[in-house]
């Protein structure tokens, strides 16, 4: 059993930072990638940006500048810089692997609330 906890929101001013934490616990070596989606209500879920366990990473336009992935074996991490009404969303922890039959396995986390508003 895999848990992705993410951790680090809250409430911040438009241009205030945070910076938010995904650790994952349970039954697993590693995985191929890891990265943040958010969804604001009302609206789809979307990805925010990804990385590889190559250490690529690829950034949504809306965030690309003042966001930042960061990963450190199975946590995680997304500083949010310069931050806008409009990033207000629920931000969720997203990890995948890839099964003996090469099927993409996904896991997530439940959430966590960033609110920026003054």
């Amino acid at each position: 059993q895999v848990q992705l906890v993410e951790s680090g929101g809250g409430l911040v001013q438009p241009g205030g930072s945070l910076r938010l934490s995904c650790a994952a616990s349970g039954s697993i070596l590693s995985f191929a990638g890891m990265g943040w989606y958010r969804q604001a209500p009302g609206k789809e879920r979307e990805l925010v940006t990804v990385t590889s366990s190559g250490g690529s990473a690829n950034y949504a336009d809306s965030v690309r500048g003042r966001f930042t992935i960061s990963r450190d074996k199975n946590t995680v991490y997304l500083q949010m810089n310069s931050l806008k009404p409009e990033d207000t969303a629920v931000y969720h922890c997203n990890a995948w692997r890839m099964d003996w039959a090469s099927r993409k396995i996904e896991y997530w986390g439940q959430g966590t609330q960033v609110t920026v508003s003054s």
